[in-house]
């Protein structure tokens, strides 16, 4: 099966195989209304080649469904011309459209929902416990389900997805973990099974568009189920019209693996193709990946990806060389907590509206550096039209990346000079590397911030959160102690956390509460200088020296 083949859910056809996964962005009002920025977001990925775009969990009453702030929400009529504004912006560009439900359940956002959060069982939430549901509750939440979903079909939503993954509530209800109720919604599959069964029936009596399903297909908990479990829910589901698989329910990696993950790594633990039509996510970055999952699945769900580049779809299909890698480093695209989507390989997610372009021009220019900083810069004047030439001391492109030692980081991160090297090739930009100029013409694109390297004598001792010491700890200790504290893992999000501590230990690194004594480097930045911020000051260089240099030719 090719990526660019059409393919079917229930009677609706989607032009190719890529679907957008749902991913939580932030960029809702905070009473979850839809608008512009919200809108440009997914229309970008849709006009990107995408064939099915799911929103990010829309939540479904406005009392205690909501998972976060400034989620979408999908429980007051007066939502709906503006969630048509966005199923039409999406439909304009071939791509349909489909709009994830979901009920928080016990992971409820304790700030802004009106009552406290409740589940199917009472018992520990990583930290708090929610109260158990009564048989009125689970009844009223079958209600929300329905009402949502009238909504989303007034509002021209293509299909609905009912968010069953992650440790949310219909996901607690299938999780024999998390559902220990001993009346006719707990104990055998069955049982576990029926709150989301009467979801899908009250809803396709209802309305007459897809309904599939979001499933772990298992858990990373200790006591979590396997993908023979998963499997089985999704094939035990009556008259769901797809099964859509991601992973995970508090524990990680879940479904977005971080470089020390493998890629696929979802599709890897599916024990076979599943009886029913499926869509398969976790960890798609390339042609290969894609062509691995629909192995097993019809459809292929692309999340991170789809955030480094709009476009990986229509590249995918027709040039995927030149696709802007995810480098899978969970940094901007995971700090959510209170901020919006971003992406650490692409300055221009959650800004759609507003991205500033180059104006053409014909002119020359040359620029001193050839790391992420100067080849964003050469990248940018190259598409507005100018004659670029870059120039490097070293024999090789990446600047800083070239340093790296932590050979999972180093191979990821790897793949983005990759896409460099091809897309100046691509736009004639001449490279002069080893060779050194020091000439007032050009647009100096060094570095802006360089964190000094470790030179210690014995025992490396590490306080900062500066990425470029998690790598310096891997590499130290082959031949030191390396005792690091554990705000050095601050930057991280648990994913990497997990991960990174992981190798790490192994490595023989011991993390402390805090480091005795003088450390040998004690730094904690809050914003630290990244991929993203040399991409953002690379951009803003090159602006400035065409704006300087336009003045004074006036």
């Amino acid at each position: 099966m090719k990526i660019s083949e059409p393919g079917r859910i229930g009677d609706l056809e989607i032009r190719n195989r890529i679907v957008m996964a749902p991913m939580i962005s932030n960029l809702a009002n905070p009473d979850g209304n839809t608008n512009e920025n919200h809108i440009a977001y997914l229309e970008e990925r849709a006009a990107g080649g995408t064939g099915l775009i799911i929103t990010e969990y829309t939540y479904i009453n406005s009392i205690n469904s909501r998972g976060g702030r400034n989620q979408s929400g999908v429980y007051n009529p007066d939502f709906i011309p503006k969630f048509r504004r966005l199923t039409d912006r999406i439909h304009s560009h071939g791509a349909k459209t489909f709009v994830q439900l979901v009920h928080a359940g016990g992971k409820a956002f304790l700030d802004t929902n009106r009552e406290g959060p409740m589940a199917p069982t009472s018992t520990d939430y990583v930290g708090y416990t929610p109260r158990e549901m009564t048989l009125e509750d689970i009844e009223n939440v079958v209600k929300d389900f329905v009402k949502g979903a009238k909504f989303a079909a007034n509002a021209q939503f293509d299909g609905i997805e009912l968010h069953g993954a992650h440790g949310y509530l219909i996901q607690e209800f299938i999780s024999p973990a998390l559902n220990r109720r001993e009346d006719k919604y707990g104990g055998s599959l069955e049982n576990r099974l029926r709150f989301p069964q009467e979801i899908i029936d009250a809803i396709k009596s209802e309305v007459k568009i897809p309904v599939g399903i979001r499933l772990s297909l298992y858990e990373d908990d200790p006591d979590g189920y396997t993908p023979d479990y998963g499997l089985e829910v999704a094939e035990s589901l009556r008259g769901i019209d797809y099964a859509h698989f991601s992973a995970g329910r508090f524990a990680p990696p879940g479904s977005s693996s971080s470089f020390y993950g493998e890629k696929t790594h979802i599709a890897k633990k599916l024990p076979r193709k599943p009886k029913i039509t499926s869509i398969v996510v976790g960890s798609v970055t390339g042609l290969p990946d894609a062509e691995k999952v629909l192995e097993k699945s019809d459809f292929v769900a692309v999340g991170r990806a789809l955030l480094a580049d709009p476009y990986f779809a229509g590249k995918l299909m027709n040039s995927p060389e030149f696709v802007r890698p995810c480098i899978r480093c969970n940094q901007a695209c995971r700090d959510l907590g209170f901020g919006e989507v971003r992406c650490t390989v692409n300055p221009d997610v959650g800004y759609e509206l507003r991205k500033v372009q180059v104006p053409r021009n014909a002119g020359q220019i040359k620029i001193v550096g050839a790391g992420i900083k100067g080849l964003e810069a050469a990248l940018t004047a190259a598409k507005a039209g100018m004659s670029v030439t870059v120039y490097d001391l070293r024999d090789s492109i990446g600047g800083q990346i070239l340093d790296y030692w932590d050979p999972k980081k180093k191979e990821e991160f790897g793949s983005l000079i990759g896409y460099y090297k091809n897309a100046l090739q691509n736009f004639g930009v001449k490279l002069e590397l080893g060779k050194k100029y020091t000439g007032s013409d050009a647009l100096y694109c060094l570095p802006d911030v360089s964190y000094p390297n470790l030179q210690p004598s014995g025992t490396v001792k590490i306080d900062s959160n500066v990425y470029q010491y998690q790598d310096a700890a891997l590499k130290l200790a082959a031949d030191h102690k390396v005792i690091m504290s554990k705000r050095s893992l601050t930057s991280l999000d648990r994913v990497r956390v997990h991960s990174f501590v992981e190798a790490a230990t192994k490595a023989g690194v011991e993390f402390v509460e805090k480091i005795e004594g003088k450390a040998d480097v004690e730094k904690i930045q809050r914003l630290q200088y990244d991929i993203r911020a040399a991409m953002v000051s690379g951009r803003d260089a090159l602006k400035k020296y065409l704006d300087h240099n336009s003045r004074a030719n006036l």
